[in-house]
């Protein structure tokens, strides 16, 4: 199972919030490059890079840190955060994006969403499906919708995507551990998806758990930040 720590970017400063809500603003660093560089130095080779003022503004914003980190790291960066159009995408691949995820755009314009996989190869795009009350959230995590997170990934695996990153928001900076009964359905529904777990893990042994649901990726904020799991804890999964 690939690890992968999180750079949230507000203001091109590396940050962290609480279930999504932009007043739990929390800065960590004012150099998110320096904290790539930490993660590449403990041996890690993903990251998952958020543009949080992209997804408030509804396109891309935070480009120039995506092209910093990527021209002074190897890591690979799969990257979201306000992509809604073809040239966002074009920004986001040409900045040094090895993925990019769309979220908001597969809820409201899923031609545009199915072209982009057409376009790129499953390899590339990767579905957000980010959830409250296992409805999908939106823009930011600021809109809910009444689409019911199983059917919205069973949709678009039957449209060609492969790679999953799924949110249950309520979980989200909590500290409380993922959801994993809700990954546990998904992939039971979604046979051969790759699924990114991403919220709530909180220690070495969430990890071991989710690997063991068959998790491709668990996606790592808070508990690295506030030091509940060190990096160098991280050496048996890398």
């Amino acid at each position: 199972m690939r690890i992968i720590p999180a750079i949230d970017i507000i203001d091109g400063k590396c940050v962290r919030l609480t279930k999504g809500d932009y007043g739990t603003k929390k800065i960590y660093n004012e150099n998110p490059v320096e904290v790539a560089k930490a993660f590449e130095g403990a041996g890690i080779q993903h990251l998952h890079l958020v543009d949080l003022d992209g997804a408030k503004a509804k396109h891309i914003v935070n480009y120039k840190v995506l092209e910093q980190i990527t021209s002074k790291t190897n890591l690979k960066i799969d990257f979201g955060g306000g992509l809604k159009t073809n040239e966002d995408l074009h920004i986001a691949f040409n900045s040094g994006a090895r993925q990019v995820t769309g979220g908001s755009i597969a809820v409201k314009d899923p031609e545009a969403f199915k072209g982009w996989i057409a376009k790129y190869g499953s390899a590339k795009i990767i579905l957000g499906a980010d959830c409250n009350n296992e409805k999908i959230a939106v823009s930011g995590w600021q809109e809910e919708s009444d689409l019911d997170v199983l059917p919205f990934i069973k949709s678009y695996q039957e449209n060609g995507i492969k790679y999953v990153i799924c949110t249950d928001i309520s979980k989200d900076g909590m500290l409380e551990g993922p959801s994993f009964d809700l990954y546990k359905r998904i992939l039971s529904a979604s046979k051969d998806i790759k699924l990114i777990a991403s919220g709530g893990v909180t220690s070495i042994k969430d990890l071991n758990t989710l690997e063991d649901l068959g998790c491709e990726g668990a996606i790592i904020g808070k508990a690295i930040y506030e030091g509940h799991i060190r990096l160098s804890d991280l050496g048996t999964h890398l």
